[in-house]
């Protein structure tokens, strides 16, 4: 497989260190790669897991892209490299808040492809989480995805491809990446200083399935706290006090995160204000603050429920006898005695009914009303006779 990298050094431009880096742990995805600067097609869909470097990757094969013939290929790739990209022939394009909005698309992807390279012989054009358009905006696409200018390369990042129409998916060729082993994240976050001590480290990576940002939120608020909201809210369950309603907690860090998020994008947009506002414009950022303060409102209150199932996963291994098959193996003194004298069957349901409810909010639900009903259904499952 490395010797594909190889020839295609040789044969299409170099493969840079930054997409050999990107491709660690994604062998498939490399050789794919590999050939694929042999020979670029006009479209590809970069999918597969949260975490699992699609972007990374995305970022340094538009660098390879763009560095080929350019007339000085380390320095187009530099560029091209940068975040955001500094190369005129790159466009990234990212939904500022829970969807792309049309206008962009047709603007910076459809018009623009249209036009020659600035400097060398391709444009590249990156959609990160591409599943975010709209069925509009992806229609507006297939025209350019199906005859698109001999210089023009797209390139769709997705994290869930079903969100994609099928004659969007058909069109591109596909590159499926997958979650990188938990060793892997934890040596990451290990060579980042991140946590205390390896088995933090050993649980964020296990919690996250292979997620490195995520199993790095999971190292500092507000992830420290959602942690110990959702190892609560269980314990309160199953030792029958739940008078402190312990679902709030969690409700309130969601809330925080949200809060937080809209308070970032406002300060995002207030930095690159346009010293010529469009008509609408600030009733379109307002909105694309509330879009990014739900959005981030409703992950954090899914990791937190996401948590509760993975301590409540935890409990069964460890009533079974198996508590080496715990992720969070940085608490395994805790987990002992939350699942001392419990049958297995028991917090194995919980955790059936607790992603059941997980799965549930991701649609308009009474989020209160549902993790309060949660949570005294935990206690009439955990709690002892």
């Amino acid at each position: 497989m490395d010797n594909e990298v190889d020839r295609a050094h040789e044969v299409g431009g170099s493969v840079s260190g930054a997409l050999a880096e990107a491709t660690e742990h994604q062998h498939g995805a490399r050789a794919a790669l590999a050939a694929a600067l042999r020979a670029p097609s006009h479209a590809y869909l970069f999918s597969g897991p949260r975490g699992a470097g699609k972007s990374a990757a995305a970022r340094a094969f538009a660098a390879e892209l763009v560095a080929a013939g350019a007339p000085d290929p380390e320095g187009a790739r530099r560029r091209a490299l940068a975040d955001p990209p500094a190369h005129p022939d790159v466009t990234w394009v990212a939904p500022i808040g829970t969807q792309h909005l049309v206008e962009e698309i047709r603007r910076r992807v459809i018009a623009a492809s249209a036009y020659r390279p600035f400097e060398g012989s391709r444009r590249v054009f990156v959609v990160a989480a591409a599943d975010a358009m709209a069925e509009e905006s992806q229609n507006a696409l297939l025209k350019t995805l199906e005859e698109p200018p001999p210089f023009a390369h797209l390139i769709l990042v997705s994290s869930q491809p079903a969100g994609l129409l099928e004659t969007v998916r058909s069109r591109c060729q596909p590159v499926r990446f997958v979650a990188p082993p938990a060793e892997a994240v934890a040596a990451a976050l290990a060579a980042a200083g991140a946590g205390a001590s390896d088995a933090e480290r050993a649980a964020a990576s296990r919690l996250a399935r292979g997620d490195r940002d995520r199993a790095l939120a999971l190292l500092r608020p507000p992830g420290t706290d959602l942690r110990a909201a959702a190892t609560a809210l269980v314990s309160a369950a199953r030792t029958r006090d739940l008078s402190a309603a312990p679902w709030l907690d969690l409700l309130e860090l969601a809330e925080r995160a949200g809060a937080e998020a809209a308070d970032e994008l406002r300060a995002r947009l207030a930095r690159a204000e346009d010293p010529e506002p469009r008509r609408g414009s600030a009733r379109e950022a307002e909105e694309a603050v509330r879009r990014v303060s739900r959005r981030a409102r409703t992950e954090a209150l899914d990791l937190g429920l996401a948590l509760v199932c993975a301590w409540l996963r935890d409990m069964a291994a460890v009533a079974c006898g198996a508590p080496d098959l715990a992720l969070n193996v940085d608490r395994a003194r805790e987990l002992a005695a939350a699942a001392e004298g419990l049958d297995a069957r028991a917090p194995r349901r919980a955790a059936e009914v607790a992603m059941d409810v997980r799965r549930r909010l991701t649609v308009n639900v009474g989020e209160e009303l549902a993790l309060e009903a949660l949570s005294f259904r935990l206690e009439t499952l955990l709690a002892p006779a």
